[in-house]
């Protein structure tokens, strides 16, 4: 499984511009030793740690002095005047977006680096100062960290010796060829362009990574429901293995709703992948009827018990499931444990993929499921606690389909959600208030239930999992 994404950022013109408090103190500096420095000069190409900048200036035994007593003269002349470099924040943004965690690593005294990122509310996990060229690449180990982006050709040292990506950008004062004779991978105007960098770097990257992951198993039967997941899923096999050693199979059973069939095998024979269908018994199961919260590590259960045996017969090495990063993360999964428990294979998972990456790749590739609404098994909509049957699971497609009927178009996301005693019916939030509800309830009623009602909030997916 793929580790969390750890991202390093110098600090001095790289996030924030120090040219003016750095100049100020320097000035101060020179009124409190008598000595005129050349500011300008000085501050052209900050980043080397101070000691190395004052060292031409003064006697040798001076500059250890010196640079103590800047440091102290920072605090009132350099943090409040010292504002965010643009797309600062944005960068730090898109890292926490990917649920990444950032690392600042400077030249800079830890205490006046921490200052500074109080002042402007830089969103970093740790600051580790007082590090300097090669020296950055212990700390970006240690941490971790496997982008790292500064402006001066040390930076690109330090990254270079850690292993990291080196992403280069030139509010500093090096220019672009001095950053790519360093061997930087990456130049940037500035961090305004990061984010977008960043998304395409991850998305290219795991998708990579996916292939890579599929081309060594050899051949793969994909546990294929026809979502968007597990469409990709069976694409990107295509991709790595070619169709002949990729087998697609779907669970027929009172669950998977009818609707769902017909296109789940077009698609599959659009790829010229030869699909089955073998019957599961999931309803067989105690634990699956009786729809506690682990109602979904039964169902996965049963699905991976079936599919196992028909990989083996075909001489099929693995069965992948559609699990991706975010399902990963998702909070309560059962039936993610038990498809791991009984050795299926989880490729997007463990690429790093994302629900929304899985959904930009598929367009890119395009393959008609990209903008494909969720669309989970019938017993979801089934509240926990009450009974799992074939009735109910009838009478929910029943009214979802009735529903959708009445709404037509205007729907994407639709569910119908059995709470025992009564229906309450999800749509999209944008859609809300419903003029014609009424019309959706009688639906939904006909359909077979008692009462009905629109649910305020609009459809959430997973939104049975609010009770848990």
């Amino acid at each position: 499984m793929s580790s969390q994404l750890a991202v390093g950022f110098d600090l001095d013109m790289t996030l924030i511009d120090t040219v003016p408090g750095f100049a100020a103190t320097l000035r101060a500096l020179g009124v409190e030793l008598g000595v005129e420095f050349p500011i300008e000069e000085m501050t052209a190409r900050l980043g080397p740690p101070l000691e190395h900048l004052l060292a031409p200036h003064l006697a040798a035994d001076a500059v250890a002095p010196a640079g103590d007593l800047f440091r102290e003269l920072y605090l009132d002349h350099a943090i409040t005047s010292v504002p965010a470099l643009p797309g600062a924040h944005e960068a730090l943004a898109a890292v926490r977006r990917h649920r990444g965690r950032i690392v600042l690593v400077t030249g800079k005294f830890p205490r006046n680096a921490q200052l500074h990122v109080e002042h402007v509310g830089l969103d970093v996990d740790l600051v580790e100062g007082w590090v300097w060229g090669v020296g950055k690449a212990e700390v970006l180990r240690r941490e971790g960290v496997s982008v790292y982006v500064g402006d001066h050709v040390h930076d690109v040292e330090g990254a270079r010796a850690a292993g990291a990506l080196s992403v280069s950008v030139l509010t500093g004062g090096c220019t672009r060829e001095e950053l790519v004779e360093a061997g930087t991978d990456v130049v940037l105007e500035s961090l305004e362009a990061f984010p977008a960098w960043l998304d395409e770097h991850l998305l290219t990257s795991r998708l990579d990574a996916l292939e890579r992951d599929l081309a060594t198993r050899g051949s793969v039967l994909v546990a294929y429901s026809g979502g968007a997941d597990s469409a990709f899923l069976l694409a990107a096999a295509v991709r790595a293995l070619g169709p002949e050693h990729v087998l697609a199979a779907t669970g027929y059973s009172d669950s998977l709703p009818e609707v769902e069939r017909g296109p789940a095998r077009g698609f599959a024979e659009g790829l010229g992948v030869e699909l089955l269908t073998p019957a599961t018994h999931e309803m067989e199961r105690a634990g699956y009827r009786a729809n506690a919260g682990d109602r979904c590590f039964f169902c996965k259960a049963e699905l991976i018990e079936v599919l196992t045996p028909l990989a083996q017969e075909r001489g099929i090495a693995t069965v992948a499931t559609g699990t991706n990063a975010d399902d990963a993360v998702a909070g309560f999964r059962p039936g993610i444990r038990a498809a791991d428990e009984r050795g299926a294979a989880a490729p997007l998972r463990d690429a790093g993929l994302t629900k929304a990456q899985v959904r930009e790749a598929s367009r890119r590739w395009g393959l008609p499921t990209w903008d494909k609404p969720a669309a989970a098994c019938l017993s979801s909509r089934v509240a926990y606690g009450v009974a799992v049957t074939p009735h109910r699971l009838a009478r929910v497609e029943r009214a979802e389909a009735a529903a959708r009927r009445v709404l037509g178009a205007r729907v994407s996301n639709l569910r119908v959600r059995d709470l025992g005693d009564r229906a309450s019916v999800e749509i999209d939030r944008d859609l809300l208030p419903l003029a014609d509800e009424a019309t959706l309830v009688d639906a939904v009623r006909a359909a077979g239930f008692d009462e009905a009602v629109v649910d305020p909030k609009g459809f959430r997916s997973g939104s049975m999992n609010e009770a848990l």
